[in-house]
């Protein structure tokens, strides 16, 4: 596949990555990456049902700890646009807090990801709002 290939790719078979974050001042965070995605039809209600059902049958290392969010309390329930393809990143390695804020948070789950911009290669993060709202009040980074 050629790169023109990569930036030509239709819509109907996208493939996102999905931030799924267990921890913001810690920075811990697992992608999981969703191939073969139609963003024409795919909601974002539909796309945290999809990521909800994948995490638990997920093959490789790393997945334990993540199994356990997201059967347990602290459910992930928002989206939010990280960065597009062959777009600039923000300085945050977990979650973006810079281009335009809160307005890349996919607030209707009824809306196509089409709708909210979401283009092949795009990465999104999926995280509990309440923890995203303590952390942006103190956003200090621990280690």
């Amino acid at each position: 596949m050629s790169s023109s290939d990569l930036l030509t790719r239709p819509l109907t078979t996208a493939t996102l990555t999905i931030r799924i974050i267990k921890n913001f001042p810690y920075r811990t965070a697992k992608n999981l990456v969703l191939h073969n995605l139609d963003l024409t039809t795919l909601t974002s209600g539909a796309l945290k049902e999809r990521v909800r059902s994948e995490v638990p049958v997920a093959a490789g290392g790393g997945w334990k700890a993540y199994k356990g969010v997201i059967g347990g309390l602290g459910l992930p329930d928002t989206l939010k646009l990280y960065t597009k393809a062959h777009g600039t990143k923000t300085n945050n390695l977990i979650i973006n807090m810079e281009d335009g804020g809160d307005e890349l948070i996919f607030r209707d789950d009824g809306r196509t990801l089409e709708e909210y911009g979401c283009e092949h290669e795009t990465e999104i993060s999926f995280f509990r709002l309440e923890d995203y709202l303590e952390f942006k009040k103190n956003p200090e980074e621990k280690w």
